[in-house]
């Protein structure tokens, strides 16, 4: 099969009518659907398209062989690794191994896959699974160098498994001498556990072992203290940055920030930003963001909107962040008309992301309002945005409570059509409905359908 037609030259242009193309058609046709597109395929589309479809699993798939039948063009290491990690993201592991294998024979293999590799197992909290990754580098040509072990170590602390993490560092340390990314790296495993001495310890080894601490080691170490509601240790922390000429970051005073706000300390949050803004740090979106959060606290709205006007002056745009922040806030305080609005300004400014979705489908729900739960899902779509498990969860469980097994069912297959596996709550919600209503030949089909493209998908 190779391209036909005229060739769409604008990638812009070729990745809308592509993702038309996957959003519309069921995953068993993509094959036909997209022939007809005429598109030419090159990396960039190829990359462009999986990115945009991260969540879409095995329809990301079908796109992604369909790309590599094409003539003249070859899959770059960019696009093995957003397949590998959409792929993991749905736990195909099996696929994601033939891919490993697909880049070996090409001599495409870097430490960087790898590396994707181990977050992907950690996340899914297959620690095994993630050390054994590590393992085999070498019996795939690939040498397993401190950018690897840092990597591994990362995963397990990002995943809650900072105990196993430490355990191979300690093991481990004579063979790569760790550098200040892997202090930081425990060090912020041991302040997510919480556990403020085995940090302190943490942090105490790496200057005994000559390793200065940097900006991002002591960026962590604030994070750390304000998570352990230390916050004005944090402080400290800052102004012995100063005194050893390590500038503090616009991310470490949004953490202040973000701190003072949860603990409703809006006069020392201000005085933070402002002290920030004295010593010549450039205002982030992440700043703002913090400070915005600690406003919506207290129920400061007005001075949300002079927030924003300020944004605005310093031309610092608003992401899809900054208005998650004050929906959930006005969701959460039960002001559901106002975050309506503000969803509505906001597609005007930014880009709505999967919380935002998420927020409005599952407010609307809340509401008993599964008209206008319907009405964002279709915006949604017609935005060509592919939904998280959390979005499709979202509205299938407000259309149960509705009692509307039908539309559930169909928002179901479309979940498990683009290989999304619903979550145990969700799909027991469905099925206690369909229970019910003495519709087993339903669930049996639904079954099979899990089956049929979440447990052994598009082989043979």
């Amino acid at each position: 099969m190779h391209s036909t037609s005229e060739a769409i030259l604008d990638i812009g242009e070729a990745s809308e009518k592509v993702s038309k193309v996957m959003m519309t058609c069921p995953t068993l046709a993509l094959d036909t659907a997209l022939n007809q597109t005429g598109v030419r395929v090159s990396p960039d589309l190829v990359e462009n398209v999986l990115k945009r479809f991260e969540n879409a699993g095995m329809s990301a798939f079908r796109f992604f062989e369909w790309a590599e039948k094409q003539r003249g063009y070859s899959h770059s290491v960019r696009a093995y690794h957003l397949m590998i990690e959409s792929l993991a993201r749905i736990r195909q592991y099996q696929i994601v191994w033939d891919l490993v294998n697909a880049m070996r024979k090409k001599g495409m293999l870097n430490v960087e896959t790898f590396c994707i590799m181990m977050r992907k197992y950690a996340r899914a909290n297959k620690v095994d699974e993630a050390v054994y990754t590590f393992n085999v580098m070498d019996k795939y040509d690939v040498v397993p160098n401190l950018a690897a072990f840092n990597g591994l170590l990362s995963a397990l602390c990002k995943s809650n498994n900072v105990r196993k993490a430490q355990e191979i560092f300690d093991a481990m340390k004579g063979r790569f001498e760790p550098d200040a990314k892997t202090y930081s790296i425990l060090l912020a495993g041991w302040g997510k556990a919480p556990n403020l001495p085995r940090a302190r310890e943490v942090f105490g080894e790496m200057v005994r072992a000559g390793c200065d601490p940097d900006v991002v080691t002591y960026g962590i170490m604030v994070d750390v203290l304000c998570k352990a509601g230390r916050v004005d240790e944090a402080v400290e922390v800052v102004k012995e940055m100063d005194e050893s000429n390590c500038r503090p970051t616009s991310f470490i005073y949004s953490v202040l920030v973000h701190t003072y706000g949860v603990e409703h300390r809006i006069e020392d949050a201000i005085d933070t930003f402002l002290e920030m803004e004295r010593k010549g740090i450039k205002a982030d979106v992440a700043v703002y963001n913090a400070l915005i959060g600690a406003f919506c606290k207290v129920n400061k709205f007005k001075n949300v909107h002079r927030v924003l006007q300020e944004m605005k002056i310093n031309g610092v745009a608003p992401n899809s962040r900054t208005c998650n922040v004050i929906i959930s806030s006005m969701i959460g305080q039960g002001q559901t008309d106002r975050a309506f609005r503000v969803f509505r300004r906001m597609i005007k400014l930014c880009e709505p992301d999967a919380d935002t979705y998420t927020m409005m489908i599952k407010m609307f729900c809340e509401k008993n309002d599964l008209e206008m739960a319907l009405r964002i899902w279709k915006f949604m779509k017609s935005k060509q945005f592919f939904p998280s498990m959390h979005t499709f969860s979202a509205l299938v469980n407000g259309l149960c409570e509705k009692g509307d097994a039908a539309k559930a069912c169909v928002v179901l297959e479309e979940m498990i059509e683009k290989g999304i596996r619903p979550s145990r709550i969700t799909f027991g919600r469905l099925r206690q409905l369909l229970v019910k209503e003495g519709r087993e030949d339903v669930l049996k089909f639904l079954h099979e359908k899990m089956n049929l493209l979440v447990k052994e998908p598009l082989y043979g």
